[in-house]
C-alpha cells in the first residue's frame, strides 16, 4: 500500500515506514503530523486518484528531526565592472517517518 501526498509544494510517494525529507513543518520533534492532501492511494492493487484529493484519506507521520541542508553558495560576478557578490543559503527541512496511511 502506498500513497502520493503533497506538502511544501512538492509531491512524495510514501509507504509505511518510509523516511522522507520535506520542507520545514512547524512541529516539534516527536510530534505526529497529519498530511491531508493525499492525491492518490494504491490499496490491494487498485489505484484511486482524487480530484484533486482523495476524500477521507490521510497520512500520519512522526517528526524525526528538524535540520538544515548543506550550504550552497551563490556567487554573482560581472566582468570589467568590479562587481562581485557572494551569498550563502541553508534550506531548513523536516525529516518525517511515515507511520500510517488511512484510506
Amino acid at each position: 500500500m502506498y500513497a502520493i501526498v503533497e506538502t511544501g509544494g512538492k509531491q512524495y510517494r510514501v509507504q509505511e515506514g518510509d523516511a522522507i525529507f520535506v520542507e520545514k513543518v512547524n512541529a516539534a520533534e516527536g510530534d505526529v503530523v497529519t498530511l491531508d492532501t493525499v492525491l492518490a492511494v494504491s490499496k490491494d492493487g487498485k489505484l484511486t486518484f482524487g480530484s484533486p484529493v482523495v476524500e477521507g484519506a490521510s497520512v500520519e507521520a512522526k517528526v524525526d528531526t528538524q535540520g538544515k541542508a548543506k550550504k550552497i553558495v551563490i556567487f554573482k560576478f560581472k566582468r570589467k565592472k568590479d562587481f562581485r557578490k557572494k551569498q550563502g543559503h541553508r534550506q531548513p527541512y523536516t525529516k518525517l517517518i511515515i507511520e500510517k496511511i488511512n484510506a
